[in-house]
């Protein structure tokens, strides 16, 4: 039952995006030949008399599809042809899909910003006598930059020490303190350890320890582990918590020595023998933040539902960073079938463990992270999304020549056949992790 809520999640973040087509190119003069909710083999449909579109429901419930008269042949003179719209109409018909998942996004952002507030990254503790105290890092502090870049929310900062770390010559932050900003910059001490090179966090039960994140030519991301992968024992010595991890790590310091780490993925349990850790150069913190939210009135709902889509849109396009640069791998993103279990999970755990309120602006909150997810995936210019066709209107605009359809059928076709091949491997391996 619990899955019900990722497909409905996803199927929602899918349909306002091909709505968004539809009713632009409605606007436009282009009909719409059918409407349809998900993909695959028709269970109903209906004709509508007053606009003559077929709205159809389809047996796979993942994705759905807005099909426009002479979309995808030449048919100019056809009353209603997409091919006969004019170009600037074509393009804003294509853009309004992402547009409208923004537009989604902004709206779950709303739900949000007037039910929790804001949740400002803010410094709850300085260490004594640290450069950072010395450099007048206070308590209470707002953090807003962080090494050169603009912080949004606790979160944000929190995603940027993560991938980015700490800065081992000079940090660089500005804070708000009583509504002015003030600059801090100093040099940290550093420490060597040995790492492996991992974030974690306990599980729902507390059988192990969730890898959230592997950090870039870690000795485990080499092992072969992945994000999701649960660590069951460490040298044979059984973790089952966070707190157990710590005390093994308390107990038998990482000296280079190599570990055998066993993991569980879905319901295979596996062992990465010999791991060895690595000397890494580490800042120190120095302080601790929070990320506790507070209420805003009605102008600081609207401000704060900008920065949480601008934030989601954000941690998108880091993401893809990540992708290119080495630090996140193909095997640490979801296909639909992980995203629905990952919703389900996520609310089932939020409304046993807090509220059913909780769990429903859990959902709001995943429906905005998805949605914009989906506006920036569909923006990349590649054959067969939204961004591919973008960027065939951009090039005849400027050289002023029609790029035939049969050249744009077959350049889709092949991205499509690529974008096919990308989601049976996202979507086997989401099941691999499942069973």
């Amino acid at each position: 039952m619990r899955y019900l809520w990722g497909i409905l999640i996803l199927g929602i973040t899918i349909l306002f995006h091909e709505f968004g087509h539809m009713v632009t190119a409605r606007k436009n003069g282009v009909f719409v030949e059918e409407f349809s909710v998900g993909f695959g083999p028709r269970i109903l449909s209906h004709k509508s008399r007053k606009s003559g579109t077929v709205y159809s429901w389809k047996i796979i419930p993942f994705g759905g599809s807005c099909a426009m008269r002479g979309e995808t042949e030449e048919d100019e003179h056809a009353e209603g042809s997409f091919t006969g719209a004019k170009l600037w109409q074509k393009a804003l018909i294509v853009a309004a899909g992402p547009l409208f998942n923004f537009l989604l996004a902004l709206i779950a952002a709303f739900i949000l910003a007037a039910a929790l507030g804001q949740d400002p990254a803010v410094v709850a503790k300085v260490e004594a006598g640290s450069p950072a105290e010395a450099a007048g890092l206070e308590e209470g502090d707002e953090i807003i930059r962080f090494d050169g870049r603009t912080i949004l929310n606790s979160r944000d900062l929190q995603i940027n020490l993560m991938i980015y770390g700490v800065p081992t010559d000079n940090v660089r932050m500005t804070v708000r303190r009583n509504g002015e900003k003030v600059q801090i910059s100093y040099v940290p001490e550093t420490t060597t350890r040995w790492m492996l090179g991992f974030y974690y966090d306990d599980t729902e039960t507390k059988n192990g320890v969730l890898v959230t994140t592997l950090e870039k030519d870690s000795a485990l991301k080499d092992a072969g582990l992945e994000n999701g992968d649960v660590i069951t024992a460490l040298n044979g010595d059984e973790i089952r918590s966070t707190e157990d991890l710590q005390s093994w790590l308390s107990e038998n310091p990482l000296d280079g020595s190599p570990v055998d780490v066993t993991y569980r993925r879905g319901s295979r349990t596996k062992t990465a023998e010999h791991v060895v850790p690595r000397k890494e150069v580490r800042a120190s913190g120095d302080f601790s933040f929070t990320g506790n939210y507070v209420k805003q009135n009605a102008a600081g709902v609207v401000k704060t539902a900008c920065t949480e889509t601008a934030y989601n849109i954000g941690l998108v396009w880091k993401t893809l960073g990540g992708l290119v640069s080495g630090i996140f791998s193909i095997n640490d993103f979801s296909g639909p079938v992980g995203i629905v279990k990952t919703v389900g999970d996520t609310y089932q755990e939020a409304a046993q463990h807090i509220s059913f309120a909780a769990a429903l602006l859990t959902l709001v909150s995943i429906l905005c992270m998805i949605s914009a997810n989906l506006g920036i995936m569909n923006l990349i210019p590649l054959p067969a999304l939204d961004g591919g066709k973008l960027l065939i209107y951009l090039i005849e605009a400027v050289t002023g020549k029609h790029i035939s359809m049969e050249v744009q059928y077959r350049t889709d076709v092949v991205g499509l056949g690529l974008l096919l091949v990308f989601s049976m491997y996202i979507t086997i391996h989401d099941i691999l992790r499942i069973i």
